[in-house]
């Protein structure tokens, strides 16, 4: 295996200014890619946050997702890097929005796909999830196997553990998750409360799984509830790098991909998850 340079980039995208947030996004990716990154993030609705959806000039904007999407697939073998453009809002022929992921190679060419299944609560009336219509599936890239999950799949350990069972080393998660969304009743037990959440669960999720896992959050001010707090973290070391808070920036962090294979030799998770008697029905 290898060690990649991985940019994480917290953006922090001005309200229903599309174009211009996609442009800033295109800088921070040649910056990325000057610097030597071979794969570059974004956050979930980099583009822009889509509240409310029943906005017709809102929901129309969704429907230009097809034409960003190919932008950054031309950037990508332009600065030959890897891209993952946060995720796109996509408002498609049947008149629904989904909120999807792309893993973009150097090259240019899409290697996977994925449509957001576990939908943040205010998100579910506007949003169609993928549900059962489609299972997590990972992919080959020039980085190895990786997965695709989005913001509140954090959350749901059996969404890794699907991706996981195929053999993804690396797990990104592009999102846009903020203190506040703890609710005021959180917010009265411990301010930071989704801050500790996050903290904790990438860092679960890499152990759990002996994989890396990539977790790009959007930036904003502090005073409206954003949260920041990107991080790359494996198994072993836990928390590689983040930002400590909520601006926007670009963070590049070394990855080294053999400390997975170590930490598979010492905790064996994928070698039990592959046995056919595997106790808790998981096998692949």
């Amino acid at each position: 295996m290898a060690a990649y340079k991985i940019a994480v980039i917290q953006f922090a995208p001005k309200p229903n200014e599309i174009e211009s947030n996609h442009q800033r996004a295109k800088a921070f990716i040649r910056d990325a890619a000057a610097a030597g990154a071979h794969l570059a993030v974004l956050p979930e609705y980099h583009l822009a946050d889509f509240f409310p959806s029943h906005d017709p000039t809102i929901r129309q904007q969704c429907s230009n997702w097809k034409t960003y999407l190919d932008n950054y697939c031309a950037l990508a073998k332009e600065c030959n890097i890897c891209i993952v453009p946060g995720s796109l809002g996509e408002l498609h022929a049947d008149n629904t929005i989904v909120n999807a992921a792309y893993f973009i190679d150097n090259t240019g060419s899409i290697r996977g796909r994925y449509e957001k299944k576990n939908l943040w609560h205010p998100e579910r009336a506007y949003v169609k999830s993928s549900k059962n219509d489609t299972r997590h599936v990972a992919f080959d890239t020039p980085l190895g196997k990786v997965g695709l999950l989005i913001c509140w799949d954090l959350a749901f350990p059996e969404a890794f553990r699907e991706l996981v069972m195929q053999g993804a080393k690396m797990i990104i998660v592009p999102a846009f998750w903020r203190l506040s969304d703890a609710s005021d009743v959180g917010l009265k037990h411990n301010p930071r409360s989704e801050g500790d959440f996050l903290d904790a669960a990438v860092v679960s999720r890499a152990f759990e799984n002996t994989c890396a896992v990539v977790f790009c959050n959007v930036a904003g001010p502090a005073n409206e509830g954003f949260a920041g707090l990107s991080q790359i973290a494996v198994p072993f070391k836990g928390c590689l790098d983040k930002f400590q808070g909520c601006d926007e920036g670009l963070k590049i962090v070394s990855v080294d991909m053999d400390i997975l294979e170590e930490a598979e030799q010492a905790y064996k998770i994928r070698e039990d998850l592959a046995k056919p008697d595997w106790h808790y029905g998981y096998s692949r």
